[in-house]
């Protein structure tokens, strides 16, 4: 809503305004807090109301705030203090870029001067008594230690300082989405939320971090507006394995808040890991012993058989996903809604992982031939890693423009506009029915190798086998040959073949015969290995 204090003023008592906010606001942009040159920025600077006038702000000097103009026109948020707060998460969200990763509750904490105390408490009978001593206050409070009726856990409720809270990225290990803006404006407008967070204490020491799980989106949208007291329900002692096929549950089967695919694949690895752990307990087995078998984990583990396999399929696809060489992942949109990004993770998981890494649990020790480089799932992991950094060097890297991104790309090209070649072909061999059709065709050049030397066809263990320099030249040659066909930057065919989305089944028709199951002529013949390897 316009500002008709703001239209009154005359040119000379606006720039006075803007030097008394100036003066105010330290030289600083009231968004993104850097400096502002008044000489250099005259034209590019603006006036706004900090609380909107549509939720009641006041027309007058009080309300108003001087910034950067393209910082109040990208803001996320109409009022400028939530804006500001929401620029400070970017600004943290851009400097954890150089390691890989997004923030965390932990990181969160860390900034606001948190996560850095360990509780002392005395557990008595039904009561807990607690103190803060680290920051200064020696008052002694006691609560009441509650039983969970259902999973038998004790816990109680505190308000506790910041510094005493952690965060445990093993049992949640997501990242903060996007929506913190909505949960920050929420708390910002006083509109207390219901879910208090989860987190769980030891006992053993009478001193313990209290470890977040639960709820870290609230605490951190609630820290974010300068909370420095949080109310948690704090368990005491609680069965870890419980807790976290609890939280992998609550973002899978009962989809509270849906974790990505990766995420429940990093947390199905850490449950495998648990397994093997109480596998070695629960049969006598020293620290560090992997004599067994996965087939004697699902065995062990009656009841659980299914989930024991999903673990350890998690497990493989983790380690791929996770490897900070994995030079596909910048490539990857891990959250699936994006627009930047040529690959979802769920088409990764339908053809590399579905393709790729054997479904079926192994009879070997899980160190077998480790020591040798032969052992079957770190074999399967290291070449499947190979796979992804060769398809990324031949089609991704400096080839796709992440600012052009995959938003309607073939509606551009029939509106006449340009788009490179690199990134036309990049884009339209990353469509998930047609990857899903030449990514099996590297399978088959792989394993046609084994074939014609005589040996037994590999079938779905085929990435067990450790691959020959010939197989990866083949596997190179093939990629190459297919990146060359014109298809993949012929702009006519926006209208026809790329202009909707196809099934697998029709793309397998162009390879297979080189028409379309319509009859149209796509290539000028059909796809032949043999000759795509020479």
């Amino acid at each position: 809503m316009a500002s008709l204090y703001l239209g009154r003023l005359k040119p000379e008592e606006r720039q006075q305004l803007v030097q008394k906010l100036y003066g105010m606001q330290h030289g600083s942009c009231f968004i993104c807090e850097q400096p502002i040159d008044l000489q250099v920025q005259k034209n590019t600077i603006d006036i706004d109301h900090v609380v909107p006038l549509t939720l009641g702000g006041k027309d007058d000097q009080s309300n108003f705030a001087l910034t950067h103009d393209s910082c109040n026109r990208s803001k996320q948020a109409s009022n400028l203090e939530v804006a500001r707060i929401l620029h400070r998460f970017k600004r943290l969200k851009d400097d954890l870029e150089t390691e890989d990763r997004s923030p965390n509750l932990g990181d969160l904490l860390q900034q606001a001067g948190g996560g850095d105390q360990r509780l002392g408490f005395k557990l008595m009978n039904e009561a807990l008594t607690y103190s803060f001593g680290e920051i200064g206050d020696n008052t002694l409070r006691t609560v009441p230690v509650y039983q969970d009726a259902l999973s038998g856990f004790r816990f109680f409720f505190a308000n506790l300082p910041i510094q005493y809270l952690a965060h445990d990225d093993h049992i949640n290990p997501r990242s903060i989405g996007p929506n913190i803006s909505k949960l920050v404006e929420e708390f910002y407008q006083k509109r207390p939320q219901l879910h208090v967070p989860l987190a769980w204490i030891k006992s053993a020491e009478g001193r313990s971090a209290i470890h977040v799980f639960d709820g870290q989106h609230k605490a951190a949208a609630q820290i974010m507006l300068g909370a420095r007291e949080l109310p948690v329900r704090v368990f005491i002692d609680p069965d870890p394995d419980t807790l976290i096929t609890t939280n992998t549950n609550a973002g899978t089967t009962l989809k509270q808040v849906a974790f990505d695919k990766s995420v429940q694949r990093h947390l199905g690895s850490s449950l495998y890991q648990d397994r093997i752990e109480r596998f070695r307990k629960e049969t006598g087995r020293p620290e560090g012993d992997l004599s067994f078998s996965e087939r004697d984990l699902v065995s062990h583990f009656k009841g659980q058989s299914r989930e024991i396999k999903r673990y350890i399929l998690d497990a493989v696809r983790n380690a791929v996903t996770s490897d900070s060489s994995n030079k596909l992942r910048d490539f990857i949109d891990f959250g699936g809604r994006g627009k930047e990004s040529p690959l979802s993770y769920s088409s990764v998981e339908k053809t590399f992982y579905s393709f790729f890494v054997y479904q079926e649990v192994l009879e070997t020790p899980i160190n077998y031939r480790a020591e040798e480089g032969e052992n079957p799932r770190l074999v399967e992991s290291a070449q499947i890693l190979r796979l992804m950094n060769l398809i990324a060097d031949l089609l991704y890297v400096d080839r796709f423009d992440p600012e052009i991104g995959t938003d309607k790309i073939e509606s551009k090209l029939q509106k006449g506009e340009a788009i490179k070649h690199d990134h036309l072909r990049a884009f339209r061999m990353s469509k998930e029915e047609i990857l899903y059709n030449w990514l099996q065709y590297v399978g088959q050049v792989a394993r046609n190798y084994f074939i014609t030397l005589g040996r037994p066809d590999p079938k779905d263990r085929l990435f067990q086998i450790p691959f020959p320099d010939q197989v990866w030249g083949n596997i190179q040659k093939f990629i190459d040959n297919l990146l060359a066909l014109p298809l993949w930057v012929n702009t006519d065919f926006s209208e026809t073949i790329f202009g909707g989305k196809q099934v697998t089944g029709f793309w397998r028709a162009v390879f297979e015969t080189g028409r379309t199951p319509q009859g149209m002529q796509v290539l000028a013949k059909p796809i032949n290995l043999i000759e795509m390897i020479n």
